[in-house]
């Protein structure tokens, strides 16, 4: 068996680390196809460094664009790759361009696809990222739901073949890469933070920080909840984010301005701030495995299972909303119960895909045909 691992964007990098290391792990024959959606690789190679990773093989520098720009690019790059390594099953993660179009050049291809993270929805057909997951679940041979609420939306839209709850890859990613932040990481000392002593922020949606009132919204509702509890704001900003303040004239004198940090420091960060306000949804699951509320900046969120656990709130970018979701989740219990896994996901994929090599005729997880597996414990 010859695994593909594709991946654009650093998220994904963080997510699919496991499944690397896991292939390196049993000898398997893999590579990694870069597409580079968000950064070219060689702006990515410090996050393979720092994770301890084996380089990409194949570089599709794609860059910046418009949609069907990005896509059509990655499509015909993906297709290229494939061809020449032909791989017996691509893996993907999550819900980018990269996602959704080394997907479809592999379905095109009769190659089969591993989605990892499937199943997610915010019901929100407005958002690009929920158009290319819902393609991506629909032709994908695997499907590595993280929850059981992921395998019910898929059961929803009539998708129950190839359905495996596995967990989910941050869990795994989180646990390795804390082992890795305590050899390495640096944020708090070099930033002069303290355990509880900050708050943390991050925003680059685009359908927020495109947006003068969103942005000025979330900055307000920041400052507002630093006022309330004397705490600092400490905002790695993105370089979207950076962009829109200054087109449209906004600076705060209460927020910290940081450049964006690497994952490790990031998890640093995160694991020792007293609150986070963010926009992600990656964020939502690492803030809720590491045990720190969290306000989410978004009217909806693909990870409903923070809300039903308590470790996070939906506020939108009103002031007043981020006001009062923060001052609720200063008061929560941090005693909630990880939804996500017990960081075995990345060993329960590759289990499914050993098996199915193996005996094709026969379901992964030796269930009747077209019964989706649930795993004994998560």
């Amino acid at each position: 068996m010859k695994v593909a691992i594709v991946l654009g964007t650093r998220p994904e990098i963080i997510k699919m680390a496991p499944v690397v290391r896991e292939c390196q792990k049993r000898g398997l024959e893999f590579f990694v196809l870069h597409t580079g959606q968000h950064y070219s690789y060689s702006m990515d190679k410090v996050f393979f460094e720092e994770l301890e990773l084996p380089g990409a093989k194949h570089n599709l520098e794609v860059g910046s664009g418009s949609h069907a720009v990005q896509t059509g690019k990655i499509l015909a790059g993906a297709e290229k790759v494939f061809q020449q390594e032909r791989p017996d099953v691509v893996l993907v993660q999550g819900d980018t361009n990269t996602v959704m179009a080394s997907a479809l050049a592999a379905s095109k291809m009769g190659i089969r696809i591993g989605h990892v993270e499937a199943g997610l929805r915010s019901f929100d057909r407005t958002m690009p990222e929920e158009v290319n997951r819902v393609i991506a679940d629909h032709i994908s041979d695997y499907l590595f739901a993280p929850t059981v609420q992921a395998l019910d939306y898929l059961r929803e839209e009539g998708i129950v073949k190839g359905v495996h709850v596995t967990g989910n890859t941050i869990v795994d990613s989180v646990f390795q890469s804390r082992e890795i932040a305590r050899r390495k990481a640096k944020a708090l000392e070099e930033l002069g933070l303290k355990k509880d002593g900050y708050l943390l922020a991050t925003a680059h949606r685009a359908e927020n920080v495109d947006s003068k009132d969103r942005l000025s919204g979330m900055l307000r509702g920041m400052e507002m909840v630093s006022g309330d509890t004397g705490l600092p704001v400490v905002f790695p900003m993105h370089p979207r984010t950076q962009g829109r303040m200054k087109e449209f004239g906004l600076r705060s004198d209460a927020i910290r301005v940081i450049e964006p940090r690497g994952f490790l420091d990031f998890l640093q960060l995160e694991s020792n701030a007293r609150l986070v306000l963010t926009d992600s949804g990656g964020v939502q699951e690492e803030t809720c495995i590491l045990g720190v509320p969290c306000v989410t900046l978004r009217e909806n969120t693909e990870r409903p299972e923070t809300l039903e656990v308590g470790s996070n709130v939906l506020v939108g970018t009103s002031p007043s909303r981020i006001r009062g979701g923060a001052t609720v989740m200063l008061k929560a219990s941090r005693g909630w119960k990880n939804p996500f896994g017990d960081g075995n996901a990345s060993e329960r994929m590759l289990d499914v895909l050993e098996a199915s090599f193996e005996a094709p005729a026969v379901d992964a997880m030796g269930v009747a045909s077209g019964e989706a597996s649930r795993p004994s414990a998560m």
